[in-house]
């Protein structure tokens, strides 16, 4: 639960550049203004202008004002918004995001943050909350909340260089951005928002919700449906950092990804989503899930990324785009079905990770180094959600669940390194003897069997439904010694190709309109 921690936001991390001059309790007209102006919209429910003023105003002040200063102090600017308390949760919200977007906050601050999630969600939970609030900040609320959750178990993983005061302040506020208060926080605003019935009732055409971006237009608060529908991806991603895949997967059951939903209006929910949902199925072999889902999600970006240029997430999404085609170069290296990719991902993933994919079949030291490197690069930044141990000599374990996970996944890569040479050969072949088969791979009989039998067992998984399913575009059958090669042969689409085409001619011709004829 909350800790009653009394902390003055003014008070300000001493390597922030320039916080000498800075008074929290000084409250520029641009701020006074920008403040009396979102809470009247917010009473008014304009969705709109809440959104413009959250969106762009308040990083063009934060960009000219507050660059690398915190906002003024919620105490200093209550006086001007009648000392409205839900306003003052959500205004400490922003500040707390500007601050750990443009500052280091210190563990006093990262403490008072979570007091004040604890006290919106409650509100939420508990209080009469009669806002419509725009689906991006609602967002921003769970995505900041899981941030400042994963920032805080790195933060109090590295006790090397602890001062006595702040391991006697982790000692005394030990509640404070506990595991379970954060899943418990998440599952509350799932359950009491009943988003899994109402998207099952949806589905039968007796509710509205995605297709009113999950606003209510009859007078109602969206605020706590819309922040029980991204708490479910907030859970896959708290699931995800701790390593528990299945139960992240489990989640996010209720939405449907193969479809346009509210998580799709959101860039940023939008990515976050499909990012973890294919890490989670890379992690459990699912191979040819994450591949559909990271084709459609990086041949959206690559479509769209032009008109979030001047979004504060731009540079999150680049980084996030990088980081999916390293995936899918790591999905395609374990279970090659470029089938599944579409031209344009493909070419663009060959231009980035064409030569290591090539050394990555090789299956020799340099190729699990190259494992290494790509999802070391990818990987979500995992965390220890325990309390550290206050015992003498203190050490940093903030990299003790990366390198678990990076084990468990380079020994599954290595247990794969056998079946590179079955793969070669049973694609040359429709039918061949195991004899055969035995003395072109270097082997005895029984342990080609058992090669065999490891290539059925690696290449089928379980999928959501408990269902046995098949990542491999070959597949094989034994009669009688003989081994015979069943390839899956593609549907060819000629839709795509045809349409690509005929937007090429079009270039054309209005190349050649614009040439003017002597």
């Amino acid at each position: 639960m909350a800790t009653s921690y009394e902390y003055e936001e003014g008070h300000q991390h001493s390597s922030a550049p320039d916080s000498v001059g800075y008074d929290p309790n000084f409250v520029p007209d641009s701020v006074k203004s920008f403040v009396v102006h979102l809470y009247r919209h917010i009473r008014e429910k304009n969705v709109y202008e809440i959104h413009q003023m959250y969106e762009t105003s308040f990083q063009t002040l934060s960009e000219r004002m507050f660059k690398d200063v915190p906002w003024p102090s919620v105490d200093a600017v209550a006086p001007y918004v009648d000392n409205d308390h839900v306003f003052c949760l959500l205004y400490r919200e922003m500040w707390f995001r500007h601050l750990y977007a443009r500052l280091s906050p210190t563990l006093k601050q990262r403490i008072d943050s979570w007091d004040n999630y604890c006290s919106l969600f409650q509100v939420v939970l508990h209080g009469v909350v009669n806002m419509q609030l725009p689906n991006q900040w609602l967002w921003d609320m769970v995505d900041e909340f899981v941030y400042q959750f994963q920032s805080f178990c790195q933060f109090r993983a590295k006790m090397k260089n602890k001062t006595e005061q702040e391991i006697a302040t982790l000692k005394q506020y030990d509640q404070a951005w506990n595991v379970y208060g954060v899943l418990n926080f998440l599952q509350a605003l799932m359950e009491k928002s009943m988003i899994t019935q109402i998207l099952e009732q949806e589905k039968e055409g007796l509710e509205q919700f995605t297709a009113t971006d999950g606003y209510d237009y009859n007078g109602g608060s969206n605020v706590l449906k819309v922040l029980g529908y991204f708490s479910m991806i907030g859970l896959l991603r708290v699931h995800c950092l701790l390593g528990d895949y299945h139960t992240g997967l489990k989640c996010l059951q209720p939405i449907d990804i193969s479809q346009q939903g509210v998580y799709t209006i959101v860039i940023g929910s939008h990515i976050t989503t499909i990012y973890h949902y294919g890490f989670a199925n890379l992690m459990l072999r699912r191979y040819v899930d994450a591949i559909r889902e990271f084709n459609k999600i990086l041949l959206y970006i690559y479509k769209t990324k032009q008109y979030h240029q001047k979004s504060p997430q731009y540079e999150q999404i680049l980084k996030k785009n990088e980081q999916m085609y390293a995936l899918l170069a790591i999905c395609l290296s374990l279970c090659p079905q470029t089938k599944l990719v579409d031209e344009t991902v493909l070419s663009q993933m060959r231009e980035k990770y064409g030569e290591k994919m090539l050394r990555m079949q090789r299956y020799d030291d340099e190729a699990i180094a190259l494992y290494d490197e790509l999802f070391s690069y990818a990987c979500p930044k995992f965390i220890t959600p325990s309390a550290p141990s206050f015992e003498e000599p203190l050490v940093n374990y903030n990299q003790e669940a990366y390198r678990l996970q990076l084990k468990l996944f380079l020994y599954e890569v290595k247990q794969q390194q056998l079946l590179a040479g079955v793969r070669t050969f049973l694609k040359v072949y429709s039918t061949i003897s195991l004899g055969k088969l035995a003395a072109y791979m270097e082997v005895d009989e029984s342990t080609l069997r058992t090669i065999l039998m490891t290539y059925k067992h690696k290449t089928h998984t379980v999928d959501s439904e408990g269902k046995v399913i098949s990542n491999a575009e070959l597949d094989f059958y034994i009669d009688d010694d003989m081994i015979h090669v069943i390839e899956s042969k593609p549907v060819k689409l000629y839709g795509d190709y045809f349409l690509r085409q005929i937007v090429k001619l079009e270039g054309v011709m209005t190349d050649i309109d614009r040439i003017k004829l002597e």
